[in-house]
C-alpha cells in the first residue's frame, strides 16, 4: 500500500512520535514496514518516517543505496533524503527498518549538506549534521540493537530521527533562511506545489 506523504503544515510533523506498544501483532507491524517502504520508493526517496504517513509513532525506514552507490554510466548519485551530491566510495549503503530508536550520541565534526525532504517538495537548504552516530533501536522481530553509523547512513537516521521528535530540516535554518521561506512553505502547506508523488495537505485538504 502507498501512503500520501504528508505535507509541511499538518501537526503530525510537529508533534513528537510515541513509542510502538510491545504488544503490537507482528503481522501489524511487518505490514507497515512493508508500506514504508513501498511508500518511499515510489517517492524515489532515501527515507521515510511514520509522521509523515500521517502516524504519530516511532518508526522509520531507510535506503541509503541511491546516495552511496555509484550509477553506471556517470558514477553521480541520484538524489532525495532529497539531496544531490557524491558520498565517499568506501561507504556501505544501510536499508533498514529503525522502531523505537533513541539517538545515544552524535559525534564529530559537524559537515553540511544540501538536505530536503519528502514533505517539503522544492526546498532543499544546506544543514550542518555530525558525521558519527550511536544509535539504540528494535528490529521487526522486537531485538534490540545499539549500532553505530557514519557518512550518509548517519544523516539520513539524523535526518528521519528529527522527524520522530518533531523536527523538520527547515527548523535547523537560520533566522533569515526561515523567514525567506515562510511564504514558499505556506503554499505548499496548501498544495500549491509540484510534486511527482501521492500527498496530503493540510491547509486544503487535498491528496
Amino acid at each position: 500500500m502507498i501512503y500520501p506523504i504528508v505535507a509541511v503544515g499538518d501537526q503530525v510533523l510537529k508533534t513528537r512520535a510515541k513509542d510502538i506498544a510491545a504488544d503490537l501483532p507482528a503481522a501489524e507491524l511487518s505490514q507497515l514496514v512493508q508500506d514504508m517502504f513501498e511508500t518511499m520508493y515510489s517517492a524515489a526517496g532515501v527515507g521515510l518516517a511514520a509522521p509523515q504517513i500521517g502516524k504519530g509513532i516511532r518508526l522509520f525506514v531507510m535506503d541509503s543505496g541511491p546516495m552511496v552507490e555509484p550509477d553506471d554510466d556517470d558514477e553521480s548519485t541520484t538524489e532525495p533524503l532529497d539531496a544531490a551530491t557524491q558520498a565517499a566510495p568506501a561507504e556501505v549503503p544501510v536499508k533498514r527498518a529503525f522502531i523505537n530508536p533513541q539517538m545515544l550520541s552524535e559525534t564529530g565534526e559537524q559537515w553540511g549538506f544540501e538536505e530536503g525532504c519528502l514533505s517539503i517538495p522544492g526546498v532543499r537548504e544546506n544543514v550542518m549534521r555530525c558525521p558519527h552516530i550511536v544509535l539504540r533501536y528494535e528490529d521487526e522481530n522486537r531485538q534490540v540493537h545499539e549500532e553505530a553509523f557514519s557518512g550518509m547512513a548517519a544523516r539520513i537516521i539524523q535526518h528521519e530521527y528529527d522527524h520522530l521528535e518533531g523536527i523538520l530540516f527547515t527548523d535547523k535554518l537560520s533566522a533569515f533562511k526561515k523567514q525567506l521561506l515562510k511564504g514558499k512553505l505556506a503554499r505548499i502547506s496548501k498544495g500549491d506545489v509540484r510534486h511527482d508523488y501521492r500527498m496530503k495537505f493540510p491547509a486544503s485538504g487535498r491528496r
